[in-house]
C-alpha cells in the first residue's frame, strides 16, 4: 500500500499528457489505462488517512501510555500531599490567565508593589478563544475547556511529529542513508521513538496542562508536515494559527518562509536549467517531464502570506490597543520583565550559581543542558535534516534561551522543539529494539516522578 508521502511528491500518479494531445481523455491513446490508473489512484486515495493513522498508532498508543503514566504519578503524589492533581494541572500559573481571558476577555492587569505590571494581552488569545467555544457548548468550565483542548492537542501533536520523522526518514531509501539498515527502514521506528521522546522529556507534564505548549506543537509540526510535502497554503494557514497560539509562531513562520524561498529559488534552477535542456535535445523530452506538486508559484506566494499574518495581527492589535503602536506588545512582555538580550541575563544567572557550593552543581547542571542542546542542533545539522525543521528548532532554541526572564521556564519554553529529538529517536531506532524499549521506559518512570514533583513544588511560573 502506498505511503501518504507517495501522494504527496506526485498527487497524479499518472504522467503527464503531451501537447497537441490534450483533448479528450477518450481520445488519447492508452485513454483505458489511464482510467483505470486514475481509478486505482482513487482507491488509495480513498484508504491512505486510514492507513497513515494506522501506521502512527504504535506511537500513538505508546504516547499515551506515557502520558497517562504521569498523570498517574502526579495523582497519587499530590494526594500524599493532600493537594488536587486536576488543579494543578488545569488552575495554577498560566491556566488561570487563559481561562480569564476566556471568560472576559482581555483588559486585566496585576500591579505589583515593584511597579511591575502584568497584563493578560502577553497571552495570545487561540487556546481562549477554544476554551470559550467548548464552554459554550458544553457543560464545562474554562478550565475544563484547557484541559480537554491539551490532550486532544498533545495527541495530535505527537501524530504530527510522527508524520514529520516519517516522511523524513521513515522511507526505505531515507532509513538506509541514515543507518538505519533494512529492518529498520521504512517500518515507522524512528517516527515512534520520536514521539515517545518527546512524551517523556521531564517537562512532559506540561502537556496534559492547561497550557498552550501542546496546541502550538501540533500546529507547528503539523505546517512542518505541509512544508516538507508542498501543502503551502495548508502550512500557511497552520502557521497562521501557530502565530496565534505563542509568541514563538515565528518560529514556524521563518520555517515556512525558508522553505518557500528556497524552493523558489531551486525551482527557477531547475526551470532554466530544463529550457537549456530543451533548447538541446528538442521539447519532446521536456513536455514528458512530471511536474512538481505543491510549487504552483501562486499557491506557494499564499502560503507565505498566511503565515505571518497571526502573529502580525495579534501583535499590532496590542499595539493599538494600548498606544504603544508597533512595539506595544514588547511594551506588555517588558512589563513581566521579559524580553530577549541574546542570552546575557541567562549567562549571568548561570554564573550567579557558582558563587558557592550548592547551587555550583545546579550552574554546572545548567551549562551541561545548554551544551546537550546546541550539540544535538549541530548534530541534527550534520545529518541533513530538511531546512524547515532545521530553521524551526533554531528559532525556537535561541528564542527559549536568549529570553532575559523566567529562566526556569526554559525547558518548558523548547518543549516545542521536537527536532532537537531527532538525533536521539534515529540512535533508538538502529539498537535492539529491547535495549530501546527498556531505555525509554526507565526515562519515562523518572520522567513522571519529576513531573510530579515539580508540579507538587515550584512548578511552571
Amino acid at each position: 500500500m502506498a505511503h501518504l508521502s507517495d501522494f504527496a511528491a506526485n498527487p497524479c500518479g499518472v504522467r503527464h499528457c503531451p501537447p497537441g494531445r490534450q483533448g479528450r481523455l477518450s481520445d488519447a491513446p492508452g485513454a483505458r489505462s489511464i482510467i483505470e490508473s486514475v481509478t486505482d489512484l482513487a482507491t488509495r486515495v480513498a484508504v491512505a488517512r486510514p492507513t497513515a493513522l494506522r501506521r502512527a498508532a504504535p506511537a500513538l498508543l505508546g504516547y499515551a501510555a506515557v502520558r497517562a503514566l504521569g498523570l498517574v504519578a502526579l495523582a497519587v503524589w499530590s494526594a500524599a500531599r493532600g493537594k488536587s492533581a486536576y488543579t494543578l494541572l488545569t488552575a495554577r500559573w498560566d491556566s488561570l490567565w487563559y481561562a480569564r481571558v476566556a471568560g472576559g476577555g482581555y483588559g486585566y492587569e496585576v500591579r505589583l508593589p515593584n511597579g511591575d505590571v502584568h497584563s493578560d494581552l502577553a497571552f495570545f488569545p487561540l487556546l481562549p478563544w477554544l476554551e470559550r467555544l467548548l464552554a459554550s457548548v458544553g457543560p464545562l468550565s474554562y478550565a475544563d475547556a484547557g484541559f480537554v483542548v491539551s490532550l486532544l492537542t498533545s495527541l495530535a501533536a505527537a501524530w504530527g511529529i510522527f508524520a514529520v520523522v516519517d516522511h523524513v526518514y521513515g522511507r526505505k531509501e531515507e532509513g538506509a542513508k541514515h543507518g538505519l539498515g533494512r529492518a529498520v527502514a521504512g517500518d515507522g521506528r524512528a517516527g515512534m521513538w520520536a514521539v515517545l521522546l518527546w512524551a517523556v522529556l521531564p517537562v512532559g507534564i506540561v502537556q496534559s496542562m492547561a497550557y498552550s505548549e501542546s496546541l502550538f506543537t501540533a500546529l507547528a509540526a503539523w505546517s512542518l508536515y505541509c512544508v516538507l510535502t508542498g501543502r503551502w497554503v495548508t502550512a500557511g494557514g497552520l502557521a497562521l494559527l501557530a502565530g496565534l497560539t505563542r509568541p514563538v509562531g515565528l518560529a514556524v513562520v521563518a520555517a515556512v518562509w525558508a522553505a518557500a524561498v528556497t524552493t523558489f529559488v531551486c525551482n527557477r534552477s531547475t526551470s532554466v536549467r530544463n529550457r537549456s535542456t530543451t533548447a538541446a535535445n528538442g521539447a519532446q523530452q521536456a513536455a514528458h517531464a512530471p511536474a512538481v506538486p505543491g510549487h504552483a508559484p501562486s499557491r506557494l506566494l499564499l502560503g507565505m502570506l498566511l503565515a505571518p499574518l497571526g502573529a502580525a495581527g495579534y501583535v499590532l492589535w496590542v499595539g493599538h490597543r494600548t498606544g504603544g503602536g508597533v512595539l506595544g506588545y514588547l511594551d506588555v512582555q517588558a512589563g513581566w520583565r521579559n524580553g530577549f538580550d541574546g542570552g546575557y541575563a541567562f549567562a549571568r544567572f548561570v554564573a550567579d550559581k557558582f558563587t558557592s557550593f550548592p547551587s555550583a552543581l545546579a550552574g554546572l547542571g545548567l551549562i551541561i543542558g545548554v551544551a546537550a542542546v546546541i550539540w544535538l542542533y549541530v548534530i541534527g545539522v550534520r545529518q541533513g535534516q530538511p531546512l524547515p525543521l532545521l530553521v524551526y528548532s533554531g528559532v525556537v532554541t535561541a528564542l527559549a534561551l536568549c529570553a532575559s526572564s523566567y529562566f526556569g521556564s526554559k525547558p518548558r519554553l523548547l518543549l516545542p522543539a521536537f527536532p532537537l529529538l531527532l538525533p536521539l529517536a534515529l540512535a533508538l531506532a538502529r539498537a535492539r529494539a529491547s535495549r530501546s524499549a527498556l531505555v525509554v521506559g526507565a526515562v519515562a518512570v523518572a520522567s513522571a516522578l519529576y513531573g510530579a514533583f515539580w508540579l507538587n513544588g515550584s512548578g511552571p511560573p
